[in-house]
């Protein structure tokens, strides 16, 4: 990704974060990008937008049943990681 492309999805994903009302979400969007991608070349390339969507979703259950935000989402990539890696 080059310097103009970062800026684009850099302001694009906070753009999202105000229109979804998650100012206050941190998140690391490097390691997002890498789990896409393990997704993506252990199984078959949609199963990165798949991987992603379900990982959020899981970090966001976890985190309204009382989990930690940051722990949460830490724990689903670790677990997706790992079985896109066993495939």
């Amino acid at each position: 990704m080059n310097d103009d492309e970062r800026t684009a999805l850099d302001a694009w994903a906070d753009k999202l974060r105000q229109a979804l009302e998650l100012n206050d979400l941190e998140f690391d969007i490097d390691r997002v990008l890498d789990l896409a991608g393990d997704a993506a070349r252990s199984v078959v390339r949609p199963a990165a937008p798949v991987t992603t969507f379900l990982v959020g979703y899981a970090a966001g259950r976890a985190a309204a049943g009382g989990s930690d935000p940051a722990t949460a989402v830490s724990d689903a990539i670790v677990t997706a990681t790992g079985l896109a890696a066993a495939e």
